[in-house]
């Protein structure tokens, strides 16, 4: 019996796990890894941007509908200088006035309404079939309705905006709020925990780092709406919007492709503000959370 046992344990595989470069040296192995992550987020770009540049130099596509960046770079300065409708640095203006207060308010009533049906079981079951049949419908085809109701200046614009929005916002903080373990909730209310205390001390610390994506994600989807919204109605007939749209009719690619870059670059700012941002407000969140 015992001759068995000895075998058993002479012929057990004992499996061993070396340290790694990340615990032997945490600092050096993330400073490594955050080099990585930049050469890539950096290199990616500037790689298809040199392969655009060669296809557009070299006539693998057509350089008069695809203008190399090097020609729309010395295109940039002339489209900003030129006082034509206000010029370049107008549209942007208008475009991020938009932006801002479509998102300001859309945002805080996603917020606001979304922390409360995620806290209130009958409020969300008399609001949410409402809310998601307004959610199917096209936000864009609500703009004659707003046009009728808020009269033809910048407030049917920023209604629209903000609705969207607000979809964007609500849905993501109701899911996060009801998304904090129950545990959590009833140790609260077990060691007598007031509503206001239950909120601020339990369901915003766990939910704000998923409210945070959800607000990432409308800061994207905000300028996305603006330059759709501009392409059907523009008041003062500027905003990134109605100059894409404006280019394209009168065949300016060059013109075009600058604008749709400007609001690109915009869209990446915006998110990342809002992502700092959250980084502040909950830095008990994983870095990609938020």
């Amino acid at each position: 019996m015992s001759e068995q046992a000895t075998s058993t344990a002479t012929n057990d595989v004992v499996l061993k796990r070396l340290p790694g470069p990340a615990e032997f040296n945490p600092k050096s192995h993330s400073r490594r890894r955050r080099t990585i992550e930049l050469s890539l987020s950096i290199g990616v770009p500037v790689a298809l941007i040199i392969l655009w540049e060669l296809a557009s130099t070299h006539e693998w596509i057509n350089p008069g509908l695809y203008p190399s960046p090097t020609d729309l770079l010395r295109r940039t300065p002339e489209l900003f200088s030129s006082n034509a409708g206000g010029g370049m640095w107008g549209d942007v203006g208008k475009s991020m006035y938009r932006v801002a207060w479509g998102y300001f308010w859309g945002a805080l009533f996603g917020l606001v309404l979304g922390v409360w049906m995620g806290m209130s079981r009958l409020t969300r079951a008399a609001l949410e079939p409402l809310l998601a049949a307004m959610y199917t419908v096209p936000k864009l085809a609500l703009i004659g309705v707003f046009l009728l109701i808020l009269g033809f200046d910048e407030k049917p614009v920023i209604a629209v905006i903000a609705l969207t929005v607000f979809f964007f916002v609500w849905i993501q903080t109701m899911t996060a709020v009801m998304s904090v373990p129950s545990g959590y909730r009833d140790a609260a209310v077990s060691f007598g925990a007031t509503k206001w205390q239950l909120f601020r001390q339990v369901l915003l610390p766990g939910s704000l780092p998923q409210i945070f994506i959800g607000l990432r994600v409308a800061a994207g989807v905000t300028v996305l709406t603006v330059i759709g919204v501009e392409f059907v109605f523009a008041p003062g007939n500027q905003g990134l919007g109605y100059r894409i749209n404006t280019a394209r009719q009168i065949l300016d690619p060059g013109q075009m492709y600058v604008a749709i870059v400007i609001a690109a670059l915009l869209g990446v700012l915006f998110t990342w503000v809002v992502r700092r941002v959250g980084r502040m407000l909950a830095p008990w969140a994983k870095e990609d959370e938020g």
